[in-house]
């Protein structure tokens, strides 16, 4: 049993590290948000549709309950995906992935609104510390301030993920992980399909190794981890020991894009990746 629950881990620990890259990325991609989004949906969407065809897996959706909740979630990943890149374009990497970071404490107080889990008040305690991590984390809170606004940016992004994350981890019951990624993705394009009409586009030539990048790294193979994970772990246990993605996305930022966090987000980012420590050992003793 231990054994398993340490393999589960290393997978999500895979799927943070992939997820990780989407901060660099992000920032560094030099096209309009929403066709960023889009071109990631899209070419997710194909690399996943043939790992569903090599592996035979059935795509019927059994009912219109699912179909509402996979519609829904795809809409909300939409909304998790615009409002992140929005936040890393207005501040930087470090504050765009730990302002998302404020997302397993909603869905600690979300989930059990959503699937019967009872309520943990080790939560409460988690919340307050996330609280003051982001209270130390903004420069001053004006809405004139890029860096502030990327931390609003990336609050809404996370209450979008938190939700996507319950509605896809009752989906798991039923569903692939996979295929739910699919339904997602494909969702997400043809939604923000007109927006390459009154949008620049022409950037995609000299960026598509990155939107190849973005595709199948990020969203393809991370995404698809962290779905599957959500079948061995509560949700706020995975999204907690998820957190880690700012220490790694802080890294490959700092590598590949010269980005050096200051004192406050060293500080603030601390206390918010803390909660992930004693998460992982409260999941590992359960």
């Amino acid at each position: 049993m231990k054994d398993q629950h340490s393999t589960h881990l290393i997978q999500l620990a895979i799927a943070t590290l992939f997820i990780s890259a989407s901060g660099a990325l992000g920032k560094f991609i030099d096209m309009p948000t929403p066709v960023v989004v889009w071109w990631r949906s899209i070419l997710g969407a194909i690399f996943l549709l043939g790992f569903c065809v090599y592996k035979k897996f059935n795509l019927k959706i059994d009912s219109r309950q699912d179909a509402l909740a996979i519609f829904s979630s795809g809409l909300l990943m939409g909304g998790h995906w615009l409002f992140y890149f929005y936040a890393l374009k207005l501040s930087n990497v470090a504050i765009g992935m730990l302002s998302l970071f404020v997302f397993p404490i909603f869905t600690a107080f979300l989930e059990p609104l959503f699937i019967k889990v009872k309520f943990d008040p080790i939560y409460i305690l988690l919340g307050i510390m996330v609280l003051i991590g982001m209270y130390i984390l903004a420069p001053e809170f004006s809405l004139e301030n890029t860096h502030f606004q990327g931390i609003l940016f990336g609050l809404l992004s996370a209450l979008c993920y938190a939700v996507r994350n319950i509605i896809s981890k009752k989906l798991t019951n039923n569903y692939n992980a996979t295929s739910i990624m699919l339904y997602q993705t494909s969702i997400l394009t043809v939604i923000l399909f007109p927006v390459l009409f009154f949008m620049d586009t022409s950037n995609i030539v000299s960026q598509y190794p990155y939107i190849l990048l973005l595709a199948l790294v990020v969203t393809a193979l991370g995404h698809t981890l962290l779905v599957n994970s959500l079948k061995h772990f509560s949700v706020s246990t995975a999204s907690i020991i998820n957190s880690v993605q700012p220490i790694f996305g802080i890294i490959i930022a700092f590598i590949f894009l010269n980005e050096i966090p200051t004192a406050n987000t060293y500080l603030g980012g601390s206390l918010i990746l803390l909660t992930v420590v004693i998460e992982s050992v409260r999941s590992r003793n359960k």
